[in-house]
Parts: structure tokens; sequence; C-alpha cells
């Protein structure tokens, strides 16, 4: 039962790409950072990010895949060991993220950072694509359909507002129908919540579980 639960827990993912921007003695970093499901989407967003910017001198990545961080990769692309694809991975490890791909395109200026210069670079650029980056919470969630009274539809639309639980659909015929979904370790809460508002005339039927994305 742990070992369920513990495979049930939220995680973070990037749904939406970001970019950020690092100038530092002429050479400019340029970040991107994009949503991805597996290492073929993620070298297919590397090569992309190539392609774009074909002229530049260097193309340093680090990608994160799966729930539980499974697969972790980076590359200095030329850059001296440790001091680019590290500091790239290291940025997506801090903000807590899974199933994403970086990139950080480096346009050389002419004089040399230094070890210390270029991690710095390379975290900043980085850091502001992950800052402007969409983030979701992925929860793991019971959806169900709710029947009861028209005389009970103030109080449960009133109930689920509070607690910020969307209706995705409504229908309205005999009884009144509400679907939703609730994270599933709330669900007890909930159901008793809603049989105490309506004195037990509610009823309450699941449909599903799985995943379901929350705008962090």
């Amino acid at each position: 039962m742990e070992e369920c639960r513990a495979e049930r827990m939220p995680y973070r993912v990037v749904y939406q790409e970001g970019t950020g921007e690092y100038e530092e003695k002429k050479s400019r970093f340029i970040a991107n950072i994009a949503p991805v499901s597996s290492e073929a989407e993620a070298v297919s967003f590397i090569e992309s990010i190539r392609k774009k910017y074909y002229d530049a001198r260097h193309h340093c990545t680090a990608f994160i895949i799966g729930r539980n961080k499974e697969v972790t990769r980076c590359s200095d692309d030329g850059e001296p060991s440790g001091t680019a694809g590290k500091p790239i991975l290291e940025v997506l490890l801090g903000a807590d993220v899974t199933n994403v791909a970086a990139v950080v395109t480096r346009y050389f200026g002419g004089t040399l950072l230094g070890t210390g210069g270029l991690v710095r670079a390379y975290t900043q650029a980085a850091r502001e694509a992950i800052e402007n980056a969409g983030i979701g919470i992925m929860r793991y969630k019971t959806e169900m359909t709710i029947e009861i009274d028209y005389t009970d539809v103030g109080k449960v639309q009133y109930l689920l507002g509070s607690r910020k639980i969307n209706i995705a659909q409504s229908r309205y015929a005999e009884k009144v129908e509400f679907d939703i979904r609730i994270p599933e370790e709330e669900r007890t809460e909930i159901s008793s919540a809603l049989t105490e508002a309506t004195a037990a005339r509610a009823k309450m039927n699941i449909i599903g579980t799985g995943y379901d994305m929350d705008i962090a």
C-alpha cells in the first residue's frame, strides 16, 4: 500500500516553453527550455535548437525524464568539463521539474570567461528560462459525478468553490449532475463534506482515476 501511494505522489513538470538570455564579456548565452516526455523528444528538441542557431559555437544541454526523474542527462558540448551541462542540469533539479529539456546556446564574444564565468553564465541563462517557462503540478486525481437535488445546488457550488474545485461539466435534468476532479488524498474529506452539506442526499459515483495537471 505504501508503495502504491508513493507512486502517486505529485510531481512538477514544464508544460510551456521558456527562454532566457545572459551576456558576459560580449558572449551571448541563449537558453531554451521545453516540455518533453521521452529521450527521443528531448533529442529532437535539442536538434531543433542546433538548427535554429546553426552558427553558434556551443549548444550545451540537459534533460530530465520520468515521474521520479529516472533519466538525467547533460552535455558540455565542447566547453570545459562541468562548466555548462551540469550547471544547466542543476537549475532544472533545483526547480524540481521533470519531463523537461534545456539547451543553452553560446555565441562566443572573443574573451575567455574562465571556469567560474562559464558556470555563472550557463546557470543564469538557464535560470531565466525556467522562470519564464510554464510550470504545472501533476496530481493523482479521482474523477467523479455528483448527483444532487436542485435545492442543494447552491450549497454544493459554494462547498466546491471554497475548496477551489472546478466543475468540469454540469447537467440539469430530473436531478443535477456535476463532474469534478479532486486530489485522491482529499476524496474522503470532500465526500464527507458533500454528504453533510446535503443531508446525505448527494450521490457520488467514481468515473475514473489518473494524473491531472494544476498550474503551479
